[in-house]
């Protein structure tokens, strides 16, 4: 298993060359998602209010980004075995969907009672979906220690320097966008 977790921290903090370099990667596999001003928003709040549309990528959420940053990181012998990761819906997907298109064996843990919908859609990205765990830290837990017993490369969720990079190229679209904006406002759960 590749321990993400020790090596993070050292790697941490994320560098704009980092986020640049996953750019050129995932340049030409992920949408470049629209990026526009919203009139209601900006009439309500008296300020400039523009909106980033990653609802329009394949999966619909900007998890893909880091997800294929970091499983295009992964060296042929790491991508031969596969990957384990655990998630609700959204990394899942993006994991799913993106070790498929690099033919990367992906084995997903997901929560009992994660909505049907995002189990099929995960799985309907190819990978093998296993429900277990009452939460998401239950099944996190399990995902590690597949990780660990079949020597599988685990994806975090957010954790891991590649996964951030990846996510961070969003800012980097909405600055090329609108160069002057003065805040930038990013709602996050686990992203």
């Amino acid at each position: 298993m590749t321990d993400t977790s020790k090596t993070s921290l050292a790697q941490l903090p994320v560098t704009l060359r980092n986020i640049e370099t996953a750019a050129g990667v995932l340049a030409g596999f992920v949408k470049q998602t629209s990026f526009e001003r919203s009139r209601t928003l900006s009439d309500i709040t008296g300020a400039s209010v523009w909106l980033k549309f990653e609802n329009l990528q394949f999966t619909a959420t900007f998890k893909e980004r880091g997800a294929l940053n970091r499983l295009s990181a992964l060296s042929a012998e790491e991508r031969r075995r596969g990957v384990v990761a655990a998630s609700a819906g959204n990394h899942a997907q993006g994991v799913a969907y993106h070790a498929a298109f690099l033919l990367i064996p992906a084995t997903i843990f997901m929560p009992v009672g994660t909505p049907t919908v995002k189990i099929e859609n995960t799985r309907r990205h190819g990978a093998t979906v296993i429900e277990g765990g009452a939460t998401l830290e239950d099944a996190a837990k399990l995902a590690t220690d597949c990780a660990r017993e079949q020597g599988l490369t685990y994806v975090h969720p957010y954790d891991d320097p590649m996964i951030i990079a990846g996510q961070g190229t969003i800012a980097l679209e909405m600055l090329a966008a609108v160069p002057d904006l003065d805040v930038l406002i990013v709602p996050i759960g686990g992203g």
